[in-house]
């Protein structure tokens, strides 16, 4: 009987043991898994996370940036780049699991621009960078020039009127992410720049009929009659012969800022200057030569000089880049000379002209000068000399000239009688735009 009594027990007991391990057999694991959205995104976008967890009740979230969650699937957004690792532990009776990812955030690229529908050339656009997480930026502003900036935000002055397209590149360690936007600029009113070499001031006169003239730069000490202007880079160039034998040529910008000397120590008094934009190239006439050099100053060059002219004194140098041509002014021989654009083939194309000023029009195939041997007439002619006319009786010495091919007018200075003109191209029409200046010189028209 006591052996049958204890098996009963030894078998009771077994159950027990059996039975008790079966039930913590059966308490599962908790299984931490989870998704996201997007595992590379830009600053500010938000990324879904998907709980896939199993056997588990609580949920901790740790999104690597000091931010933490309890909801089952939160959303999640960073302001700032990196690569953050993102944590979810997951929480059940059996107890608890880590299953972790990253995630690499780049920076955002946005912008706004300031009075967007009312934008004006001559006028500094605003741009306000709504960037996000980026350590520095590019800005290219989409004018011919190419001009950039890395400041956050910037401001910029377009020349001229037409769409742009803006970029701004963003950038951190993680990587760059890029934004564009189109502006539109409307034209500012055009203006006439002037030397007044009797006033010592380089100024402008508007050309919205208030006949408003405004000082730009006091060249005191460094007056000089020539004028020329690169619209593509903002950039005004003049020359000085204000100290003898110390010839220079000045550069700043319109609005009189950055002003340096780009060449120094021209022998002779430096006159006529003008540009060949595309060439990158600056022409000037002083006295004994014509010269060139890069719009730096950099690379100097005499291209004609009194060995093909005896006895020369030249006094103003124009361009016709399509033709490989350029022509001046030799006042102490009295021609109108052309020669290629690198001084080679030097001619003379109409004798008997004492003038201080030339200018070609390139859409009409026509030089324009003064000469005072013609009781001071303003003429013009085609490019080969023939065709010589007379476009006005002005009785004053002109030293600057300008066309506007888009309105086919004329601009010109009359030093002496202290006058701005304009006319239609053949002369006629003609409307005095100043009077009573002092001694106006060089011009150019910014338009």
């Amino acid at each position: 009987m006591k052996t049958s009594f204890y098996l009963l027990l030894i078998i009771l007991f077994s159950g027990i043991v059996f039975n008790s391990c079966s039930d913590e057999e059966t308490i599962p694991q908790s299984t931490a898994a989870f998704t996201a959205s997007k595992k590379k995104v830009i600053a500010g976008e938000a990324i879904q996370f998907t709980n896939t967890s199993s056997n588990a009740t609580a949920f901790r979230w740790s999104f690597g940036d000091g931010t933490t969650s309890k909801d089952i699937a939160p959303k999640k957004a960073y302001e700032t780049s990196g690569v953050f690792v993102v944590s979810l532990v997951s929480t059940g009776e059996g107890g608890s699991t880590i299953s972790s990812t990253e995630i690499t955030v780049l920076p955002s690229a946005a912008f706004a621009v300031e009075d967007e529908d009312n934008l004006v050339t001559l006028t500094a656009v605003k741009f306000t960078n709504n960037s996000k997480g980026a350590v520095s930026y590019l800005w290219s502003f989409g004018n011919p020039a190419k001009s950039t900036s890395t400041v956050a935000s910037p401001e910029f002055i377009y020349l001229t009127a037409g769409t742009f397209t803006v970029t701004l590149i963003t950038k951190s360690p993680e990587g760059e992410t890029t934004v564009t936007k189109e502006i539109t600029l409307k034209a500012a009113p055009p203006e006439i720049y002037f030397v007044d070499v009797d006033d010592l001031f380089i100024k402008k006169l508007a050309l919205d009929g208030s006949g408003t003239i405004t000082n730009v730069l006091d060249v005191t000490g460094k007056t000089g009659p020539g004028l020329a202007y690169d619209e593509v880079h903002g950039k005004i160039y003049f020359t000085d012969f204000e100290v003898t034998g110390e010839g220079k040529i000045w550069r700043m910008n319109l609005d009189a800022t950055g002003l340096v000397a780009v060449v120094e120590g021209i022998p002779g008094d430096v006159y006529g200057i003008t540009l060949d934009l595309a060439a990158g190239k600056m022409y000037w006439a002083a006295d004994e030569y014509i010269s060139r050099a890069n719009l730096d100053g950099t690379n100097k060059e005499d291209l004609v000089t009194t060995a093909d002219f005896i006895g020369a004194g030249f006094r103003s140098v124009a361009l016709d880049p399509a033709n490989n041509k350029m022509y001046f002014i030799d006042n102490e021989n009295e021609n109108v000379c052309v020669a290629n654009l690198d001084g080679s083939n030097p001619s003379v194309l109409i004798p008997g002209v004492f003038g201080f000023a030339i200018f070609v029009d390139t859409e009409h195939d026509k030089i324009y000068f003064n000469d005072r041997n013609a009781l001071e007439e303003f003429r013009r002619a085609d490019l080969n000399g023939a065709n010589n006319e007379m476009v006005d009786d002005v009785s004053t010495r002109i030293y600057g000239i300008a066309i506007d091919n888009e309105t086919d007018k004329i601009y010109w200075s009359g030093s002496s009688a202290g006058e701005i003109n304009v006319a239609d191209l053949d002369g006629s029409n003609k409307v005095v735009l100043k009077s009573g200046l002092n001694n106006p010189r060089g011009i150019f028209l910014r338009n």
